[in-house]
């Protein structure tokens, strides 16, 4: 199997590949990616590197492939086939060599269980449209739509570009997900078919958005800075969200959320839509360790009701409409 790979510099720039582009997923009937029902598309490659990440497969542009014990019944196929010996069944893991490994794609065609999986696959422009439009049904019913997400899509403009033009012809909603780190040029051809922007602003502390996300948060500010300008302009050309992931003891204190909620009045509450405030979830624990890679808040729980509200009420304090505060995910159950 040819298994095409686009490197990832891991900066700003994006890649301009119009024909194929590297994805994770598509995934069908969500709610959480925009108004009604939508199909989220996951693209491969991010400029940042959270260390909360909650999809970490989603970081590299490069395909990986991980191991599902649970499927596995221990024929040994992958390792038979693998030119490279990057395989080795150790007691009950499978240690993967990804120094070696070349994603040659022979390991997962030969499991009979599908115990190996790709992370990262290419897909035409065609492909893609042919596969979201299969619910446009749902898109129209629930004024829903497409979302590309990832990972960071501009990553990919020129592919991202060329599927938003075809859905805005065919008058689906689109939706870009994106962290922000990007050079402006690329979504200023983006957004002629965006109808909505979700916009993550992490954190308001330069310092601390450098040791967390690896990357200071200047860009990002910059061009959200110029993404409201442009709807300052034309109220009508797209919706703006702002979405902070509230990670305990990280984003989600007073000083952070005041502070962004402060940024974001001076720049014009008029102008964005929706602000959510997305709860932590520790659902991906299992993708770091398929990975082979560690995650120091594996035991952070989830935040409780009570820290939500408190979340959003330091939001309000600041003068921030309590109409567009949205806390969104799950809390911890109480004990009874």
């Amino acid at each position: 199997m040819n298994v095409n790979l686009i490197k990832c510099s891991q900066t700003m720039e994006s890649i301009n590949t119009e024909t194929t582009a590297t994805i994770l997923n598509v995934l069908r009937l969500s709610t959480e990616d925009g108004p009604g029902i939508r199909t989220t598309v996951f693209f491969k490659g991010c400029p940042l590197h959270c260390s909360w990440c909650h999809n970490p497969e989603s970081i590299h542009l490069k395909s990986q492939i991980h191991w599902m014990a649970v499927r596995c019944i221990g024929c040994k196929s992958c390792i038979q086939i693998c030119p490279e010996y990057a395989l080795l069944r150790h007691e009950d893991d499978m240690i993967i060599d990804r120094q070696k490994c070349t994603i040659c794609g022979l390991c997962w065609q030969e499991c009979p269980a599908n115990a190996i999986e790709v992370l990262g696959r290419q897909i035409s422009v065609e492909e893609l449209i042919n596969e979201v439009i299969k619910d446009e049904t749902y898109y129209q019913k629930s004024d829903g739509g497409v979302t590309f997400s990832g990972g960071e899509p501009t990553l990919q403009s020129g592919f991202v570009i060329k599927s938003l033009k075809r859905l805005n012809q065919m008058n689906i909603h689109t939706a870009l997900d994106t962290c922000g780190f990007f050079a402006f040029e690329t979504l200023n051809k983006i957004l002629p078919y965006t109808n909505l922007v979700l916009y993550d602003l992490k954190l308001i502390d330069s310092a601390l958005h450098i040791k967390y996300t690896g990357q200071s948060n200047e860009i990002i500010l910059k061009n959200l800075d110029n993404l409201i300008s442009k709807k300052a302009i034309n109220s009508d050309a797209f919706e703006i969200w702002i979405r902070t992931p509230l990670i305990p003891g990280i984003t989600a204190t007073k000083e952070n959320l005041t502070g962004i909620a402060t940024y974001l009045l001076s720049r014009g509450i008029e102008h964005i839509s929706r602000w959510e405030l997305c709860a932590f979830n520790n659902l991906c624990q299992d993708k770091y360790k398929r990975l082979d890679l560690e995650w120091e808040f594996i035991h952070t729980p989830l935040m409780t009701k009570i820290e939500l509200d408190e979340c959003r009420e330091w939001c309000l304090q600041t003068g921030f409409p309590s109409d567009k505060v949205i806390v969104t995910g799950a809390a911890k159950v109480a004990c009874s």
